[in-house]
C-alpha cells in the first residue's frame, strides 16, 4: 500500500511539474488559475484532471474541444510517479527520502522547460541552491550522498564558477554566447546539493551524453554546429547518475 501510496502522490505532483512546465516560461501564475487547454482555453473539470488516468480516457483529447492532448503530460506524471515509488524504496521513509523527493521535482520541472525553450528560470535554481546549502548543516543525514556545509558551500561555488568560466573563455575565442548563465545556476545548486566531488564527474558525463544525442543529429544533418543545444537536462542525466553510483565515485576521487 505505501509504494501505491508512493506511485498515486508522485503522479499528483507530477501534475504540478506540468503546470510549472507550461506556466514559469511565460511569467504565469501557477497556483491561483485552475488548469486549462492550452488550445480552446476552456478550464478542465476536476474529473478530467486526474493525473494518469484522465489522459487514457480521454484518449489523449480535450473534452472540450477535441484537440490532442500533448503526451508530455502524461509523461511527466509518469515519471514522477516512477522516481517518488523508486527513491522511496530505496530508503523508505527518512529525511534522503523527502530531500530527493523535493530535488526530483525541482529536476523534472527543469529538465522539460529547458528541453523546450532553452532556459532554466531563477525561480527553479535559486531555491535549489538555499534549500541544498540549508540541509547540509544536518549531522544526521546520509553522508554517502549529502555533504556537509563546508564541502557543499565549495561544490556550490565550483560548479557555478566552472560553468562560468567556461561561458567566459568561449565567447572570449568565439566572440559569441555558448552556454547560459541558467546551465551555470544549476550545476552550482547540484553543487550545493552534493559537494565539489560532484562536480567534475557530472560536468564529464553530461558532457559526453551530449555527444552521444547529438552527434547523429550533426552527421545527418538534421542539426548544425551553430543549432542551440540545452544543456541543463544532460546535466540533471550526469547528477542522477552520479547519485546512483555515488560510493563507488567518491571512493575513486577521494
Amino acid at each position: 500500500m505505501l509504494y501505491f501510496a508512493a506511485f498515486i502522490f508522485g503522479s499528483i505532483w507530477g501534475s504540478f511539474c506540468n503546470v510549472c512546465i507550461y506556466r514559469l516560461p511565460d511569467n504565469g501564475n501557477i497556483v491561483k488559475n485552475r488548469s486549462f487547454c492550452p488550445s480552446c482555453k476552456k478550464k478542465i473539470n476536476w474529473y478530467d484532471n486526474i493525473p494518469l488516468l484522465s489522459y487514457v480516457l480521454l484518449q489523449a483529447k480535450c473534452r472540450n474541444c477535441n484537440n490532442k492532448i500533448s503526451f508530455q503530460y502524461f509523461l511527466v506524471e509518469l515519471i514522477s510517479a516512477i522516481n517518488f515509488t523508486t527513491i522511496y524504496f530505496l530508503y523508505g521513509i527518512s529525511i534522503t527520502t523527502l530531500l530527493l523527493i523535493v530535488l526530483s521535482i525541482f529536476f523534472i520541472i527543469i529538465f522539460f522547460i529547458d528541453l523546450k525553450h532553452y532556459i532554466i528560470p531563477n525561480e527553479l535554481t535559486f531555491p535549489l541552491m538555499v534549500i541544498g546549502f540549508i540541509k547540509s548543516f544536518d549531522p544526521n543525514l546520509n553522508q554517502m550522498i549529502f555533504p556537509n556545509y563546508i564541502n557543499s558551500l565549495i561544490g556550490g561555488l565550483f560548479g557555478y564558477s566552472i560553468i562560468w568560466l567556461i561561458i567566459f573563455l568561449y565567447k572570449k575565442i568565439r566572440n559569441k554566447e555558448g552556454m547560459g548563465l541558467g546551465d551555470a545556476k544549476l550545476m552550482g545548486a547540484v553543487g550545493f546539493w552534493f559537494g565539489w566531488a560532484s562536480i567534475p564527474f557530472i560536468i564529464f558525463i553530461s558532457s559526453v551524453v551530449a555527444l552521444v544525442i547529438v552527434i547523429p543529429s550533426l552527421v545527418n544533418k538534421t542539426k548544425s554546429m551553430k543549432a542551440q543545444i540545452p544543456f541543463g537536462p544532460y546535466i540533471i542525466i550526469g547528477c542522477l547518475i552520479y547519485v546512483s553510483f555515488a560510493n563507488q565515485i567518491k571512493y575513486f576521487i577521494l
